[in-house]
């Protein structure tokens, strides 16, 4: 939980554990099964930025964790209205690969990830 808790949200000068967005009740880790599991909740049902989130939390895990660990990071069930479209996006490995290909978006994202001054 301490990895994620100061990722920045893309639209408020806040981090995702000052907006509520991830909450350690919502982290699960097992070492013995190298597995991480985190529900993160968008500030809003329709927020257009929660697969850069998701994404932003998958990097950072990524970037900390050994490669041994399998990550699911998906939407708190019943927070968002494009829940599915979204956990599909972030379950596949392949599209995940894709999007940090884009030098766009990984900026975004690296910015996500960076201290605030």
């Amino acid at each position: 939980p301490h990895l994620i808790r100061s990722i920045n949200d893309p639209e408020h000068p806040l981090t995702l554990e000052e907006l509520n967005v991830v909450e350690q009740v919502r982290v699960q880790v097992s070492d013995p099964e190298s597995t991480v599991a985190v529900a993160f909740t968008p500030t809003i049902p329709h927020c257009s930025m929660a697969t850069l989130i998701g994404l932003s939390i998958k990097v950072k895990l990524l970037r900390s964790l050994p490669q041994r660990f399998k990550m699911d990071v998906h939407i708190t069930p019943g927070t968002h209205a494009s829940e599915h479209a979204v956990n599909k996006q972030l379950a596949d490995k392949e599209r995940v690969a894709a999007a940090l290909e884009n030098t766009h978006l990984l900026e975004v994202v690296n910015q996500c990830l960076s201290a605030r001054s």
